[in-house]
């Protein structure tokens, strides 16, 4: 990883990086990862002087996990903090570094995929 891409990114940078679009007429959705930070406990900027926030990586991963969740998968909130405050689900991250291998990570897939097929059917 270069030290660009493990530089702080500000909360503007962040959502060009995760991909959230703003609506017609509207200005960039820095609402939104104000509002995920106020829901997801997990998502812990570091916010100095002119309370002006700024996001690691790991930060980062984990917005992009929920954006995927709430907005391509369409989940709740509340399931979707469900799956983050589920330890298994972490554990895909092991897959960045081939920690895992392919019938391992098809498995946990399999498990990932059951587990948001119930959470859906939970209403």
């Amino acid at each position: 990883m270069s030290k660009f891409e493990e530089a702080y990114k500000t909360i503007g940078e962040v959502v060009k990086i995760i991909g959230l679009k703003p609506k017609k007429g509207q200005s960039i959705p820095t609402h939104t990862i104000r509002y995920w930070e106020k829901e997801f406990k997990q998502i812990k900027p570091k916010i100095l002087n002119g309370n002006r926030r700024y996001y690691n990586q790991k930060d980062i991963e984990l917005l992009r996990k929920v954006h995927f969740l709430l907005k391509e998968q369409g989940m709740t909130i509340k399931g979707v903090k469900r799956i983050l405050n589920n330890k298994d689900f972490l554990k895909l991250d092991e897959t960045k570094n081939n920690s895992i291998s392919p019938k391992e990570f098809k498995n946990r897939l399999v498990e990932f995929s059951n587990l948001l097929k119930k959470l859906k059917n939970i209403k």
